[in-house]
Formats: structure tokens, C-alpha cells, sequence
């Protein structure tokens, strides 16, 4: 088992817990962007780029790595008069987030918006049109998304104005949109996840496409209070072509630390698979020095 370290000032470490391929014989299977897990780890939300949503359970193993996974639903969202969404512009849905209350919230890239199904067979809501920031072009719109701490959303566009500004973090709350803080921007990574941990970080999830040599991922956290970004940690940088496209992530206690679950987008090619990826994040305890 690969274990890797996240950096000293974090105070964790990061252990790898599995990887697995997920596949079904279904035309509209893959291009998922968006992930959700339930508080036990047991049960998920898939979401595609082709607004398809799937659901169903993880079967794990005694240690509590995924072994298989079984679809229980499957749902083609819908517009505002309840037709199903085409693939392309209107329905290039990327980020996933679940409410307490069971509303499926999604945000689009190509037509910005945010929607909220509060019955996935109907119509959505859908809020107001968000600011159109810098950097916010075809491709690189409102790509993650999650849910704060009071119930929040909070959404990022894929990139920014350029590779030195930094991503801007919006928040819908009051039935209207805020800036909620600036995130720093490292030269070509771009943001595709996020999800607000058990553990009171917000998780974002990164990716740097390397040309022939594939994608490279990287996961950070970083905690909020009212003025903005208070501390931003790297916990997790891949290699090239150690895992697929990942572009969803979901963070849950697992009775040990925070276990990240990541799917990736595999572009409805052949050459690419839909990977879950799964570490786990233990804090650790800093004792003082006695001398």
C-alpha cells in the first residue's frame, strides 16, 4: 500500500486507501464531474457532464476499500419546463452537492447557473445568475461546487482572469450571490472539485493536464472564516498518469480520519477509465517540547 505524506505544516498524513474502475454497458455511462458520499461512506451520487445523474452503494471490504459498486437509479436532469438537458452548452453540468434535505444542487460551465432539484423528476430552481468573473470563458465556467457549514453554497469557476490571479469564491446566500474569498492560483492548475469536510475545511480538488503525459491531480484545504481564507494546505500532489481525469471530490469521516473519495472523467473514450480514488487524511497530534 502506497502512503504518502502531506506537507510538515499540515500537521496529517495522508494514507492511500484504494483505487477502483467503475463500468456499466450504458451509452450515457462516463464524463463524471461531480461525486457525493453519505456521512457512512455507504452510499453515493454520480454526476456526468451530459446531466446524468447516477446513485447507488459502494460494496467495501472489512478494511473498508471499494471493491464494486452497484447502481440503484439513474436520473437525465431536467430544464425549467421540465425537459430532459442536451449534452453541449445548456447541459454541461460539473459540480454536485446534496443538502441535508435531500435537493440535489448542480452547477453548469457552458450556460453559468447553479440549479437546485428538490424532486430530480421536475424542473429545477435556479438561482440567480451569477456574477461572470475573469477567466470565466467557453470550457471554464462554474465548475465546483459544495455546501458551508450553514447550509452555504459555495461555487468556483475552473479557472481565473490569468495564471498569476487568484480564483474567486462565490457564496449564494440571503437569495443572492457574494464574494466570499480569494483563493491563490498556482500558475496552470486549475479548480474541477469541492466539498466542505466533517473536519471544517473546504476541499478543493485540482488538475494540471500535462499534454501526452496525461493529467496530474492535486488536493488542498483551506479554512474560511468572515474575512476570507485564514490557511491553505496541500495535502495531495499526483504524478502524471497516476490516475485518470479526477474531477470529483467528496470528503467523509471514516471513524479514522477524512477519507477523500475522487471519481474521475473519462471523456467518453475508450482510452480513459472511471476511476474511484480514495485516501484518507489523519490529523496528527503535535506534542509540545519538554526542553
Amino acid at each position: 500500500m502506497l502512503t504518502l505524506a502531506a506537507p510538515a505544516h499540515a500537521g496529517a498524513v495522508l494514507d492511500y486507501v484504494g483505487t477502483y474502475v467503475w463500468s456499466e454497458d450504458r451509452a450515457d455511462f462516463g464524463g463524471f464531474s461531480g461525486i457525493e458520499v453519505s456521512d457512512d461512506g455507504q452510499t453515493f451520487h454520480a454526476l456526468s457532464d451530459r446531466s446524468q445523474l447516477y446513485w447507488g452503494r459502494f460494496e467495501r471490504d472489512g478494511q473498508g476499500i471499494v471493491r464494486g459498486m452497484r447502481t440503484l437509479g439513474r436520473a437525465h436532469l431536467r430544464d425549467s419546463r421540465g425537459r430532459p438537458l442536451p449534452p453541449g452548452y445548456t447541459g454541461d453540468s460539473e459540480g454536485l452537492a446534496i443538502g441535508p434535505d435531500g435537493t440535489v444542487h448542480v452547477s453548469f460551465e457552458g450556460l453559468n447557473r447553479v440549479a437546485s432539484y428538490p424532486d430530480l423528476e421536475g424542473g429545477p430552481t435556479v438561482l440567480r445568475r451569477a456574477p461572470k468573473l475573469p477567466g470565466m470563458v467557453v470550457n471554464n465556467g462554474l465548475e465546483a461546487l459544495a455546501i458551508g457549514p450553514k447550509g452555504e453554497l459555495l461555487t468556483l469557476p475552473e479557472a481565473s482572469k490569468s495564471k498569476d490571479t487568484p480564483f474567486v469564491l462565490l457564496e449564494y446566500s440571503d437569495d443572492r450571490w457574494h464574494r466570499r474569498a480569494e483563493i491563490r492560483r498556482d500558475g496552470d492548475w486549475l479548480m474541477v472539485g469541492a466539498d466542505m469536510g466533517p473536519d471544517g475545511w473546504l476541499y478543493l480538488l485540482e488538475r494540471d493536464f500535462n499534454g501526452i503525459l496525461g493529467f496530474s491531480s492535486r488536493v488542498r484545504r483551506v479554512m474560511l472564516d468572515d474575512d476570507g481564507v485564514t490557511e491553505d494546505e496541500i495535502v495531495l500532489r499526483t504524478r502524471s498518469l497516476q490516475y485518470d481525469n479526477l474531477e470529483g471530490i467528496a470528503a467523509w469521516d471514516d471513524g479514522i480520519g477524512t477519507r477523500l473519495t475522487m471519481i474521475s472523467d473519462d471523456n467518453f473514450l475508450f482510452v480513459q477509465r472511471t476511476e474511484i480514488v480514495e485516501y484518507r487524511l489523519r490529523e496528527q497530534t503535535r506534542r509540545a517540547a519538554t526542553d
